[in-house]
């Protein structure tokens, strides 16, 4: 069977690692967490102190660009990949609501998205990869068999992070989660560089009221359709 290329964005916290999880773990594909490369940039920022009272040092970080690896190493215990930030895994610290709140500061960054762009493009030249982020479908893929493009209600999305977050023992209030996900919202539609919006050929899923095997079984089924269209010429 043919191998094909699954580009997923939407929103902040609205499903879409879970659903680029089980496509690829059902197809034997290979996922690639966009978004945590651009939480691994902004975890090196602030380890480097390039991060000051909420103001980045761009140009210190687009010093230090170059020298910057971020892999994906499998996880055959957990049967996960796990986000390698110059050799070490930082697939857990990246998680943690301090690296949420930077996020925003260096994913406008043009130069920052041009370097991940190229590592993520190279990833998906041999087919056969699940890619979830903001702009894989726009940006990254623009040639993707298929497109999906997830959303749900703020309120929705607000709870399922903070009920994540508060799984793993962090500290956080429903509070501090809802308003992050509003800065989050407010910077992927209006940055600059490569905004948050749906692909013209995505197909939309709402999944504020689905199951995670719902929403799974719909997502496979568009999948499973163009994988039984034969390939264009």
């Amino acid at each position: 069977m043919r191998r094909i290329n699954i580009a997923i964005d939407g929103f902040s916290s609205c499903g879409k690692s879970t659903l680029a999880r089980q496509l690829a773990q059902h197809l034997g594909y290979t996922y690639i967490d966009s978004g945590a490369m651009y939480r691994a940039v902004a975890l090196y920022a602030m380890e480097h102190g390039l991060v000051k009272d909420g103001v980045l040092d761009r140009d210190g970080l687009l010093e230090r660009l170059g020298g910057l690896d971020i892999r994906f190493k499998h996880d055959p215990l957990t049967d996960r990949s796990a986000t390698m930030l110059n050799g070490r895994d930082v697939e857990h610290r990246i998680r943690s609501m301090d690296v949420s709140d930077h996020v925003t500061l260096v994913s406008p960054v043009p130069e920052v998205r041009a370097k991940l762009v190229q590592l993520q493009q190279r990833m998906g030249r041999e087919k056969g990869v699940v890619m979830d982020g903001r702009d894989i479908g726009t940006v990254v893929f623009p040639d993707a068999e298929v497109k999906l493009f997830m959303t749900a209600r703020p309120e929705v999305r607000a709870l399922r992070r903070y009920q994540e977050l508060r799984a793993k023992g962090a500290p956080v209030t429903l509070a501090e989660v809802e308003d992050n996900i509003r800065r989050r919202d407010l910077d992927d539609t209006t940055r600059k560089a490569d905004p948050l919006t749906q692909a013209a050929d995505a197909i939309g899923i709402d999944n504020s009221d689905l199951t995670a095997l719902e929403q799974f079984n719909l997502a496979l089924g568009h999948v499973v359709k163009v994988l039984g269209e034969p390939a264009e010429a």
